[in-house]
């Protein structure tokens, strides 16, 4: 949001809770993949999964008992979406091809200085019936732009001489790449700063001041800002930061987890994505990293050896010879996750200066350039490179009256200023 909205030449001031490349940001541990598909969270089996991981903790996604109501209401909008899959994945499909090309222009890849290298990916199916679902699907994909093609057996062999894959076939997506995470948040921020974005790091925001309809004061650890847009763009925090405005973000924290090992021998040469067990493979010099799960339980990072063991018996299910080394890192992040995994991206309801950026779920970089373009769009009046509907922030209605969010009230973090001449 910051670099497009500086560069359309509004002054721009990022306050940041924590530093660019904080290890509890997701942006710190995660894989990085740009331009690779994924099919939404609210697809079918979704809701069956989580409600049988509730018994069986070994589950793709996990799901915590919990009466927490806004969780039961995420919960009841991801069964409510599942059928709407198919037009949601060609969303989130543009989305990912158009920040594949913002990002090729903004960070040309593969240079001595880039933190993006662009080195095609293979999409890897164990299952035959994931592989001929995923070959039906092609022609539609590659007719939006996607360079995506099967691979023949000998293909995928000379693209991983080394790899041994109990697999029934793969894709190929040529154009798709990664950022090495966290250099290129890390180096990004040292852009907008060249830019003339202040950026304010370690600033946690305390509350708002808000005068009708409009938020004339930030206050943070580090002083006030005083706004003319205020862009909500922080993450799993974004729900909680909304709260002091008032604003219900349907947006749940789903826990997943990245390992760094040192790179096997016989270890791939691309990325690759073991599209049925939800785990991507990263390589990058004398490093893999492997990561995915889904885990809904709140806010927290702590680390389960049972999902971290379910994690590598994906991995060796896929490649069954994929020799053991030394693991260098283990991680754990919260990923912002909307029920119909598209993100929020527009205008706050009830404020006429609050706009919100949040909900990327586990693909937070590869959408980022993006949404970030829609919002500066958005808020600069001009047309926008895509249909901006299926990401409206008040876009969830219908939920059972029990569950529905409480009436608003006063946040203690909120302070209401009534214009001259009128109330609030």
């Amino acid at each position: 949001c910051a670099y497009f909205l500086r560069q359309a030449g509004h002054t721009v001031t990022v306050v940041d809770r924590s530093a660019p490349g904080d290890p509890t940001a997701c942006s710190y541990g995660n894989t990085g993949f740009v331009g690779v598909g994924g099919a939404p969270l609210a697809g079918r089996g979704a809701w069956r999964g989580g409600l049988r991981s509730l018994l069986r903790p070994d589950d793709r996604l996990a799901v915590a008992p919990s009466l927490d109501r806004d969780r039961l209401r995420w919960l009841w909008y991801l069964k409510a979406g599942s059928a709407d899959e198919a037009r949601r994945a060609g969303v989130m499909l543009e989305m990912k091809r158009r920040s594949l090309e913002i990002l090729r222009e903004i960070c040309p890849p593969n240079g001595p200085d880039s933190a993006f290298t662009a080195c095609g990916m293979v999409q890897a199916y164990r299952t035959p019936e994931g592989f001929a679902q995923a070959c039906r699907s092609l022609p539609g994909a590659v007719a939006d732009g996607v360079s995506l093609r099967v691979l023949a057996a000998d293909e995928l062999r000379a693209l991983e001489p080394g790899v041994e894959f109990d697999i029934a076939g793969a894709l190929y997506n040529e154009a798709a790449g990664f950022v090495h995470a966290p250099d290129f948040v890390v180096s990004f921020a040292r852009t907008l700063a060249g830019m003339g974005v202040e950026v304010v790091s370690d600033s946690p925001v305390e509350g708002f001041d808000v005068s009708g309809r409009t938020v004339v004061r930030v206050r943070t650890a580090r002083g006030d800002v005083r706004p003319g847009e205020v862009v909500l763009a922080a993450g799993t925090w974004s729900a909680a930061l909304a709260q002091h405005l008032d604003i219900d973000l349907d947006l749940q924290p789903v826990k997943g987890y990245t390992v760094t090992v040192r790179a096997p021998a016989n270890g791939p040469r691309h990325p690759i994505v073991l599209c049925e067990g939800t785990v991507a493979l990263r390589p990058l010099g004398d490093q893999l990293r492997f990561g995915g799960d889904m885990a809904l339980a709140g806010v927290d990072r702590s680390i389960s050896r049972r999902r971290l063991d379910r994690l590598g018996r994906t991995v060796r299910s896929y490649l069954p010879a994929l020799e053991p080394t030394e693991t260098l890192e283990t991680w754990a992040g919260l990923r912002p996750c909307t029920p119909d995994s598209l993100p929020f991206l527009g205008r706050a309801p009830g404020y006429d200066n609050v706009s919100i950026a949040a909900g990327h779920g586990h693909s937070g970089v590869g959408l980022a350039p993006v949404s970030g373009q829609l919002i500066a769009q958005l808020l600069c009046g001009h047309p926008t490179a895509m249909d901006a509907a299926p990401f409206r922030v008040d876009r969830y209605t219908g939920a059972p009256s029990w569950l529905r969010h409480r009436a608003p009230a006063q946040h203690p973090g909120r302070a209401a200023i009534a214009p001259a001449g009128g109330q609030r």
